[in-house]
């Protein structure tokens, strides 16, 4: 005979887990999945947008205008923006509402030292050659969209193809973890670059640097490529960081 705790609370019911059993109370959750769902939709649509620049850092993300564009409700919409809050890409600012997130100097900073940890430390452990080939022709490709954006002078898509061969390098490790969290960093690092005026200038003089890393991968030689990318970041935060400050100056937005 069953023990009083274990009986269902509703009298003949099938499936109804009893009070503290495990799964009891799901189903009050199930309005929720479909919300829950569609607000990670809403949220990879936000997230490409602010990645191309559509929404620039410091710009107030309205409720009324993308719930409508979207056609979807102001909870689905206000759990997307909770995903990217989590994200670092938004912040909710009290009783002025959602922005695109303004990235400090000190942040920058630290998105440089999570990628010199992360992406040294994956050349590091590549182990012997030969490399997967696959990889290998994902890092090519992105070094030479960049070589074609630069021709072209398309200064975004040079921008996207610099991003592009950084994730590429970083999925040589062959670990999902390891990607998403680049993908975050990255996106971050995005955030910076919408406010500088000039991509050119921060991306074209690294393209000679991005083939020598490749060159060298080709080779066999993780060591030297580690020792190039070491090298690459740190001349890259340098730069990058003096610059940032200026634009955005001591008052937290972007100068004219």
């Amino acid at each position: 005979m069953k023990n009083a705790a274990e009986v269902s609370p509703v009298a003949g019911a099938v499936g109804v887990p009893a009070p503290g059993a495990p799964g009891a109370g799901l189903a009050a959750d199930r309005a929720a999945l479909g919300r829950a769902g569609t607000a990670e939709r809403v949220a990879d649509v936000l997230r490409d947008r602010i990645a191309t620049g559509s929404f620039p850092p410091g710009s107030r993300l309205s409720e009324e205008s993308i719930g409508g564009a979207l056609g979807v409700s102001r909870n689905t919409l206000r759990e997307a923006f909770r995903l990217l809050t989590r994200e670092r890409l938004l912040v909710h600012r009290l009783n002025r509402g959602v922005f695109v997130r303004l990235v400090t100097t000190e942040d920058l900073d630290d998105i440089y030292r999570v990628r010199a940890y992360v992406e040294c430390a994956v050349l590091r452990e590549l182990g012997e050659p030969p490399f997967d080939p696959a990889g290998l022709a994902a890092v090519e490709a992105a070094v030479l969209a960049g070589e074609a954006a630069n021709r072209d002078q398309a200064w975004q898509d040079l921008s996207t193809a610099n991003i592009r061969f950084h994730q590429a390098v970083v999925s040589l490790a062959g670990s999902v973890r390891t990607e998403e969290l680049m993908r975050a960093v990255l996106a971050e690092l995005r955030l910076v670059f919408h406010v500088m005026a000039d991509p050119r200038r921060f991306h074209a003089p690294y393209l000679v640097r991005n083939r020598q890393i490749l060159e060298a991968l080709q080779s066999g030689d993780a060591p030297e490529a580690e020792r190039l990318m070491a090298s690459y970041l740190e001349d890259s935060r340098i730069q990058l960081s003096a610059a940032y400050g200026r634009r955005v100056g001591g008052a937290g937005r972007p100068r004219p």
